[in-house]
């Protein structure tokens, strides 16, 4: 057992869902995890997986501000965990240790994260978060702007557009104020 610096609970050896090694605050029931605990599991249980079907209804804490690393002292870096989700859990880089608020697991399970928690804290895995979500949000722009059935009805043809082979001509023909004068 470690007191986390700064906080009121001690960390206490646990184990997730008696799977993997972590740590638990006596004070708040948030969770440490070890990166390399969990990717060690991981490769002992190749075919584990996480229940992802389940419900979820109790109210997940998430700090907004910035948390120190109970083992390094450094503050912490936040991660999204999805471009559906806002919620970010806690990483310390140089420790390669993450902090899961009370209810953050359970968050991730009913996700479908569980199983690919090392992955969240990847470069790779923020760049796509970012790109799914500057999609959605240009969706949710365009819908706004044109309205759903239009905008559903524009997806449809622009898709249909990019899939034929003189797509050139008729984007020029459609972009033409009149495709059939010879003047330009």
């Amino acid at each position: 057992m470690f007191r986390w610096l700064g906080y009121k609970g001690l960390l206490k050896p646990s184990f997730i869902e008696g799977q993997f090694r972590s740590h638990t605050c006596t004070h708040c029931n948030g969770h440490w995890i070890l990166i390399e605990d969990f990717a060690a599991w991981k490769e002992r249980n190749p075919t584990f997986e996480f229940a992802d079907n389940i419900s979820f209804e109790a109210e997940t804490s998430d700090t907004k501000k910035a948390l120190i690393c109970p083992v390094s002292g450094v503050i912490m870096r936040k991660f999204r965990i999805s471009s559906s989700s806002d919620h970010r859990i806690d990483y310390s880089a140089p420790v390669g240790g993450i902090w899961l608020d009370a209810g953050e697991w359970e968050l991730l399970k009913e996700e479908g994260l569980a199983g690919t928690l090392n992955a969240v804290v990847t470069q790779q895995w923020q760049n796509q978060i970012r790109e799914q979500s500057t999609k959605q949000n240009f969706s949710d722009i365009y819908a706004d702007k044109f309205g759903t059935d239009t905008y559903a009805k524009v997806k449809d043809l622009r898709e249909w557009l990019n899939a034929q082979p003189q797509k050139a001509d008729l984007r020029a023909y459609l972009m033409a104020e009149d495709p059939y004068s010879a003047e330009k």
